[in-house]
């Protein structure tokens, strides 16, 4: 092993990290030996890898962290550097940026057939686990990492530290529960703040520069994990953007696959293999029509990943939109989210949803079962109308 990658372990773990810990923390069995960690960059991976090797049994001298983007491992082999680190006594084994490798499944494989190291490694979430590991995902733990939820903004930026709810717990008693939130903060004066900045844990290191870094978030996972991973020639690569600043400032109801594929310039089967791997990458969020509908003439709906992206990618977001993809990001994580026909959207084949501002009436919905309306703009709601802001304390 070079020495230079025990150099940078060692800096690596030295280093401080957050207190806060992210939700899925909580959710991962860390006794399993091999665990992966996807989700879109910027998302909190590496600072969970981190947290766990200041939090676990192992030594510093049992632990070795690599970066597989960072130039040291450019033409080292994974395996054989965990191999020699097994061999002298090396017990956790942090892979950041897994994606990096080629053909990394193979090396996992190996290092859980051949030693009895555990393996942590994060990735972007547009790696195909099943397909990249094979018969490995059968034994391999894999758990997906999404943007800051509102409540946890509020705990990270030491606002509030409050419990989340269940889906169900929202529309069946949210009056009662924004009572109890409401009299921890003031959810009208900090919404606003995380549909800008919020959604990344790395505004806590300078919200005047967040919006650079965002963008470097966005162009990164372009130019870098989603064309070295699905293979996009370069020269695509500016169709994928300027589908994303469309999509930023278009109302969502507007949206339609002739004018974004000649926006785009490309024909829509192609384009919309360009939107998977778009949707892969944690970039937006794809909704298609519930199974009791005819979908076939069901427009898909596309949104943002989240609401912190239109921030950056254009100067006038759509409202409608940033609402919906709000409501979105923070169903996705434990819920099936469908386009509805009447409502917005359809959860879990259960819930019809409807966003919308303050005027927003309930007539498109009023004869539907389990039909809300999640209302921006409002501290409280009452009977089906349910504030915006609540269904941030989903996770």
């Amino acid at each position: 092993m070079k020495p230079i990658l025990s150099k940078l372990s060692k800096r690596f773990l030295s280093t401080r990290t957050f207190a806060f810990k992210r939700f899925l923390y909580e959710k991962i069995d860390f006794s399993a030996q091999i665990i992966g960690v996807t989700g879109g960059r910027g998302s909190g991976k590496t600072t969970l890898l981190h947290q766990y090797a200041k939090s676990c049994k192992y030594k510093p001298s049992q632990m070795l962290y690599i970066s597989c983007d960072h130039p040291a491992i450019l033409g080292e082999n994974i395996y054989e550097i965990a191999d020699d680190f097994y061999t002298h006594g090396g017990k956790l084994l942090l892979l950041d940026e897994i994606h990096k490798v080629k053909d990394f499944s193979t090396h996992i494989k190996s290092i859980y057939d051949f030693t009895d190291l555990q393996v942590i490694f994060s990735g972007s979430s547009a790696i195909n686990i099943k397909h990249e590991i094979g018969d490995l995902s059968r034994r391999a733990l894999v758990y997906h990492m999404p943007v800051l939820s509102f409540r946890e903004y509020l705990a990270l930026k030491n606002i509030a530290h409050l419990r989340s709810y269940t889906l169900a717990e929202i529309v069946s008693s949210h009056e009662d529960i924004t009572v109890d939130l409401i009299s921890a903060f003031k959810p009208l004066e900090h919404f606003r703040d995380y549909l800008e900045y919020g959604a990344y844990p790395f505004f806590k290191e300078g919200i005047n520069s967040y919006s650079d870094r965002l963008l470097e978030v966005v162009n990164t996972t372009i130019e870098s994990d989603l064309a070295s991973i699905f293979h996009i020639s370069h020269e695509k690569l500016d169709a994928l953007k300027k589908v994303l600043y469309m999509l930023c400032s278009t109302t969502p109801y507007e949206v339609n696959k002739s004018k974004l594929s000649n926006s785009a310039a490309l024909s829509w089967s192609t384009l919309s293999k360009y939107l998977d791997y778009m949707q892969k990458g944690s970039l937006l969020n794809i909704l298609r029509g519930s199974k009791g509908h005819k979908t076939i003439h069901t427009p898909d709906k596309i949104l943002l990943n989240n609401p912190n992206l239109f921030a950056v990618l254009c100067a006038k977001a759509d409202k409608g939109a940033v609402r919906e993809s709000f409501i979105v990001s923070q169903l996705l994580t434990d819920h099936q989210v469908h386009y509805h026909h009447e409502g917005d959207f359809l959860v879990d084949e259960t819930y019809v949803l409807e966003a919308g501002g303050k005027s927003k009436d309930a007539k498109q919905i009023k004869e539907l079962k389990n039909a809300y309306l999640a209302i921006d703009e409002i501290e409280s709601g009452y009977d089906n109308v349910i504030p915006l802001w609540l269904f941030g304390f989903l996770y």
